[in-house]
């Protein structure tokens, strides 16, 4: 009962494809983003994404899909051989899509993901590779973030390489990206303590003796060497320093993850300490510089999830005493 066109050699619709997927500045200006194959286009209209145009290469791609939500886009069959040629993965499945750039304030996120949502926020920061982000949006979504906020220098979210690693976290929990330091306050909830992920190890963060997890140790400057010059190391606040395991996660709470290679913004740090933030470390073994971005923000948002739960567990057994 669908209603589809050939696509003819030539048409012009077929290089947006290209186009859409390898310029941020066309996704920004058009607001169009381009989702490949049956997961996270499923994934996308179930979420209440808006199609505009589908290209498949047989029939029986779009028989994976829900017809009602399909029926707004304008359907395009084209030939397997052109959908090799646009995409840049190793085994197309035969189905693109061209949607509206979701908004996340629109959308309808699964009612599981609602259900499991918690009072834990993600404030990514600098982070520039496009698998990692894709990697740490699915943490995200795994752990049940009520939210995901992008500083601007990070990679777009809606690159096909964040999405591919993203594996569909994009369509289960709000991202909100392109955000200035000013701005990221106001999309945090009321009372929000933000901590942040640093990879010095709050036991030799001088250099010398070992500190006490809750001696209040000054964040290194070398997290954000291109503000260097403008800041100065009088213009990095002093966080108190403790292990990632050790109790921080009350509620609500939004850790900071910074990029490998430009780490921590000074801005991030003066937040965390205006809201009486903490720095966290994940011990590593002597030797070794630091963990990727993508498997720091896995560990600190799972330990963060694990301290929620429990302290809701604990709060919920006092209310049942006598």
């Amino acid at each position: 009962g669908l209603w589809y066109e050939k696509a003819a050699p030539g048409d012009r619709r077929l290089g947006k494809v290209v186009t859409i997927a390898k310029s941020k500045k066309f996704r920004d200006n058009h607001g169009k983003v381009l989702l490949e194959g049956h997961r996270l286009i499923k994934d996308a209209l179930e979420a209440g994404a808006v199609p505009q145009t589908l290209f498949f290469s047989t029939v029986g791609h779009l028989k994976l899909l829900p017809e009602a939500e399909i029926k707004r886009a304008s359907l395009v069959k084209v030939k397997f051989e052109d959908i090799k040629t646009w995409s840049d993965l190793i085994t197309p499945q035969g189905l693109l899509g061209i949607f509206s750039k979701p908004d996340p304030a629109k959308m309808s996120y699964p009612a599981a993901q609602l259900a499991n949502s918690l009072p834990l926020l993600l404030i990514c920061d600098n982070i520039r590779d496009p698998g990692n982000l894709g990697t740490i949006l699915r943490s995200a979504a795994g752990a049940g973030c009520e939210k995901v906020l992008l500083t601007k220098g990070c990679v777009d979210p809606w690159e096909p390489k964040v999405l591919r690693a993203g594996m569909g976290a994009h369509f289960r929990v709000p991202i909100i990206a392109n955000l200035d330091w000013e701005s990221v306050p106001t999309n945090l909830p009321a009372g929000t303590q933000v901590c942040v992920a640093d990879n010095n190890d709050p036991d030799t963060a001088a250099g010398s003796a070992p500190a006490s997890p809750k001696t209040p140790v000054k964040s290194s400057p070398k997290a954000a060497p291109e503000h260097e010059d403008e800041e100065g190391a009088a213009g990095i606040p002093e966080l108190a320093a403790q292990h990632y395991y050790e109790d921080w996660a009350r509620a609500p709470v939004a850790v900071v993850i910074g990029g490998e290679t430009h780490g921590l913004s000074p801005a991030a740090l003066r937040l965390a300490a205006s809201t009486g933030g903490k720095r966290l470390s994940i011990p590593v073994v002597p030797g070794v510089d630091s963990l990727n971005s993508a498997i720091a923000a896995g560990i600190m948002l799972f330990e963060g999830k694990r301290q929620l739960l429990w302290r809701h567990k604990q709060e919920d057994g006092r209310q049942k005493l006598p």
